[in-house]
């Protein structure tokens, strides 16, 4: 079944044609956080160990480039390069770090040559695309033999305790029927279509829980998110806040999901 997450027209679109909406849907969450990792902590953490000679890094599908500059600040590569399929995404990341060197591409055909790059990110953009095996393979083509890559993803059921508020409230009727954000990459099938392009892979999972105190904070996440269909409120936090308390008083609200880091090494 089909997702807003695979059509591309959409993504390549509405989703991140504006960096200031993947912009507040990260704030939303990170002010909800209350366990977990800090996502490019993390990746930094697990790429360091296969930075040998700070050669050339590739971050694909940086969005703004909050782990590009982790990457910059903490891994110091030769030679940086932050890749997106969105102007708007990239121009953003260019601000935030201008010692990398920005590249409009679609990750599916990377503009670098076989056994080129030293190390590769793709965090939290795999579940673009359809066949998210082509993007590994063309991560493995560029690596150099050792180099190493470090892919993102979230589980099946992330969020999925939105479905029911979304359902029960009338917002959107069928939320529980519709399908994951996440179905093509997942942490299901990491290791099984990593593993695939480059054989040995360690996968590590982490759970990460979000608290939101009130339907004003959750109004604001479910303004940036593209998985119900809401009608003439779609994308109108005040709005979508007022439905939620027009159905019930405010209270907290948990979410859920697991991050899954894959760390593959090209041998």
């Amino acid at each position: 079944m089909s997702t807003p997450f695979l059509d591309q027209a959409f993504v390549r679109g509405s989703l991140y044609s504006d960096a200031a909406r993947l912009s507040r849907r990260t704030q939303a969450l990170r002010a909800a956080k209350v366990e977990g990792s800090d996502v490019p902590t993390m990746i930094t953490k697990l790429l360091k160990p296969h930075i040998a000679d700070g050669g050339t890094v590739l971050d694909a599908g940086c969005g703004r480039g909050t782990t590009t500059a982790r990457i910059a600040a903490e891994l110091r590569p030769r030679r940086l390069i932050a890749l997106d399929a969105s102007a708007a995404l990239l121009a953003v990341a260019a601000s935030r770090v201008p010692q990398a060197e920005s590249v409009v591409a679609d990750f599916h055909r990377l503009p670098c040559g076989n056994d080129q790059l030293g190390a590769a990110v793709a965090a939290f953009c795999l579940y673009h695309s359809p066949h998210p095996g082509e993007v590994i393979a063309e991560i493995a083509r560029c690596l150099r033999p050792c180099g190493a890559a470090v892919l993102v993803t979230k589980s099946l059921g992330s969020y999925t305790e939105l479905d029911e508020i979304i359902a029960n409230s009338g917002i959107d009727p069928q939320a529980s029927a519709r399908p994951s954000l996440y179905t093509s990459f997942h942490s299901g099938n990491i290791e099984k279509l990593v593993a695939q392009r480059f054989g040995a892979v360690t996968v590590h999972h982490e759970q990460h829980v979000f608290r939101f105190a009130d339907f004003e904070h959750l109004g604001a996440y479910l303004a940036t998110t593209p998985k119900y269909e809401l009608g003439e409120i779609t994308g109108d936090a005040a709005a979508i806040t007022q439905a939620l308390r027009q159905w019930r008083p405010d209270r907290p609200t948990i979410m859920r999901s697991t991050v899954s880091y894959a760390v593959a090494v090209k041998q």
